[in-house]
């Protein structure tokens, strides 16, 4: 059987670009990524170890609050590409344990902004540490060549797949 050529897939700028020799690797490597990092039960571990609430919204907006001075309710789900309703609606746990608030938006007073409170860094910091723990010790014996190469490529093919979703390009 001959070996498949590679199809070009148009990219959201328009530039074509090869598609990947091994499509069906990525496929199933990113599927079991996704699987372990979304288990409820691997979730309620990394927060339990990093002291807080396993609920997920509240963990997505005390990230992204951290971060910011303030925040949209609707940016973290905007950045992590997912449907903002349940973030828009409510800050979640986060703001209920004095970890981010509620404050009027400058531009729009109907609206609302999240800010973090002085707790709010602290409790980003030890959800990151944990997460950061487990990506060294995972990868710890492979060479770091390797290391440096995935630390490149994975953020820019991350950033393909968020570009084409927000693209709305079909598969």
């Amino acid at each position: 059987m001959p070996t498949p050529q590679p199809t070009v897939v148009p990219a959201p700028t328009g530039v074509p670009l090869p598609a990947s020799p091994d499509p069906v690797g990525i496929e199933r490597a990113l599927a079991r990524v996704t699987h372990l990092v979304g288990r409820v039960r691997q979730h309620e571990r990394l927060m339990a170890a990093a002291g807080l609430s396993p609920d997920r919204a509240a963990t997505a907006i005390l990230r992204h609050a951290a971060g910011s001075d303030l925040l949209r309710p609707g940016t973290p789900a905007a950045r992590l590409s997912v449907e903002a309703s349940p973030a828009t609606r409510q800050p979640g746990r986060s703001e209920k344990d004095g970890r981010v608030q509620r404050v009027p938006d400058p531009e729009d007073r109907r609206a609302r902004r999240v800010r973090p409170t002085e707790a709010g860094p602290t409790a980003a910091d030890r959800i990151r540490e944990v997460n950061l723990r487990g990506m060294r010790v995972a990868p710890a014996d492979r060479p770091p060549e390797d290391l440096r190469l995935l630390a490149e490529l994975f953020p820019r093919m991350v950033g393909d797949f968020v570009a084409r979703a927000e693209a709305g390009i079909e598969p």
